[in-house]
């Protein structure tokens, strides 16, 4: 029989490359750890990243280039300070997933210069300069190989796969009087389907993001916004949600529905097309932006809807037959024999894209070390809005942000766990009560609330937004999450029922911080408020949970 109670110097929540690293950073100081992800440790949006990490290593680049470039594409609501501070560490997150054992690649090993030596940095949209490291085109895969096999090897982390975190506890939550506290978090065991209780004198979220919010979306399943919503619950103010992007170039194809075409193919050469009346295609980027399909990932995403709702097109086109065949198979040797398994020869014909929601630039209130308004709560990657995004979050920015604010959390864990541990209020913490929950029958509920949020999501709070779509976006929102709440207090948990109260209180969330933006910034564009208001530049919006009176 398992224990109900499990008690950790600190507990992490998420298996991505956040969540991984602070584990193995903790762990390195000598507190223990437990490794907390609701399906296998591989199924993470880290895994599907393909570009790369955006860092300073090239003596003709500098950290000002970077964040100028940074600060450009946030639209004027990036934290200057936070910008500067996490481009600064980013060489030091590149040595240290070095130092676990992950390989970049070199110039010279993708066969034209067989002589050169250094990294072989690729460009992305909205960078001045090549700084794009990366492991071919499956960065994030390799980075999640190095850090599981690393934390594996670490006896002072403790894994456990399949479970679902449902709730972060807090001593405010429990009516404790004083100073509020992160106490741990209860969690579903998704093949017993007990809730267990995780005690732990830190809680690090790192949950990923939320793109299954959306119809379309070349994230993961898991990325239901868990730890978004886990956090609003326990009162942390959730910022900027209105800021989703949409990556520009989805593969567009009957059967692949989230496959990502790197922007590092952009960053060679590849350039952006569409079809015209007359049957031909035609590049179209140079009539939105001076940078053309380099350009920011915000322009490129309306840019490209633009032009196929103009054309009744299905999708655009993004050609690079202008490379080699060997050079596009060492380059992109995950991109190319994906392509080739689909009868595509990205090599002899262009490749079919259309825009799919990719990336949440808002997320839970912290600071650059990932701290929170409650003590002993950190979050970090996709789930933390730390203010380095801003508006619009420039290319392969996320991995850096996740290795480097995992970095200083750790270090603030650890430099501040005598005061965490010896601190905190004192008392029994309640298991978890299921009251008369049953055994639902009527699971077909739980799939027809997310395939219409998905559906609505799309519809009206996507890269085209207007009062009207956004008001009929909160009545269908209200009326769902009325129903959810009802019906996840009525059967006893499972995972898609978690997962599907998460992703409705996002989707709220989202809707409620674009109808409060009275203008257009970055990823959020409103036709009824086109223009950007000078007055709202650096003024976050703001969502918290009232407590109770």
């Amino acid at each position: 029989m398992q224990k109900k109670i499990l008690e950790f110097d600190v507990v992490v929540l998420g298996s991505g490359a956040a969540g991984l690293s602070a584990a193995l950073k903790l762990a390195e100081k000598g507190l223990s750890v437990a490794v907390v992800t609701k399906r296998d440790i591989f199924d993470t949006n880290t895994r599907y990243a393909q570009g790369g990490v955006a860092s300073v290593t090239d003596k003709d680049d500098s950290f000002d280039a970077h964040v100028k470039d940074t600060l450009t594409a946030g639209d004027h609501l990036c934290k200057a300070d936070v910008v500067r501070r996490i481009v600064e560490a980013g060489p030091a997150a590149i040595r240290s997933l070095e130092k676990y054992g992950l390989h970049f690649t070199k110039r010279g090993e993708i066969g034209e210069e067989k002589n050169a030596s250094g990294y072989d940095l690729g460009k992305e949209g909205g960078h001045s300069a090549r700084r794009v490291l990366h492991s071919g085109d499956i960065t994030g895969e390799e980075i999640e190989k190095t850090l599981v096999g690393a934390c594996r090897r670490q006896p002072r982390i403790e894994i456990f796969e399949n479970h679902v975190a449902v709730d972060i506890i807090t001593s405010a939550k429990l009516g404790w009087m004083g100073e509020d506290f992160a106490l741990g978090s209860y969690v579903l065991d998704a093949k017993s389907r007990e809730v267990r209780t995780f005690v732990s004198a830190a809680t690090v979220v790192a949950c990923g993001g939320a793109g299954k919010a959306y119809l379309y979306s070349s994230n993961p399943d898991v990325a239901s916004g868990d730890g978004i919503a886990m956090c609003y619950r326990a009162h942390v103010p959730i910022l900027n949600m209105e800021f989703f992007q949409f990556h520009p170039t989805i593969l567009h194809h009957p059967k692949e529905k989230s496959f990502l075409i790197s922007e590092a193919l952009r960053g060679e050469g590849a350039r952006l097309l569409v079809r015209g009346a007359d049957g031909r295609l035609r590049e179209f980027m140079e009539n939105y932006h001076h940078l053309g399909a380099l350009a920011p990932r915000d322009i490129v995403a309306r840019a490209i809807d633009n032009e196929l709702k103009r054309s009744g097109q299905e999708s655009a086109f993004l050609d690079i037959t202008g490379k080699s065949r060997d050079f596009l198979r060492r380059r992109f040797p995950g991109i190319f024999a994906k392509l080739m398994s689909l009868g595509i020869d990205m090599s002899k014909e262009p490749i079919p894209v259309v825009p799919a929601a990719h990336y949440c630039c808002g997320g839970a209130q912290t600071d650059y070390a990932g701290r929170t308004s409650i003590r002993g709560l950190y979050v970090a990657g996709e789930s933390a809005c730390t203010g380095l995004h801003g508006a619009n979050r420039l290319a392969s920015n996320s991995l850096l942000e996740a290795l480097v604010v995992a970095k200083f959390a750790a270090e603030h864990i650890s430099a501040n766990f005598k005061g965490l541990r010896g601190e905190r209020p004192s008392g029994r913490i309640p298991l978890w009560r299921s009251g008369n929950a049953t055994n639902s029958d009527e699971l077909v509920v739980v799939s027809h609330n997310w395939e219409e949020i998905r559906k609505f999501m799309w519809d009206y709070v996507g890269i085209f937004r207007t009062n009207k779509r956004l008001e009929r976006a909160k009545n269908r929102i209200k009326n769902i999450r009325k129903e959810i709440e009802k019906y996840y207090w009525d059967f006893h948990l499972t995972r898609d029922l978690v997962e599907l109260r998460n992703l409705s209180s996002v989707a709220e969330i989202i809707v409620d911080s674009s109808l409060g933006r009275k203008e257009s910034r970055g990823l959020h564009y409103n036709a009824d408020y086109p223009d950007r208001d000078p007055d709202m530049d650096g003024v976050d919006s703001v969502i918290k949970k009232p407590y109770r009176s």
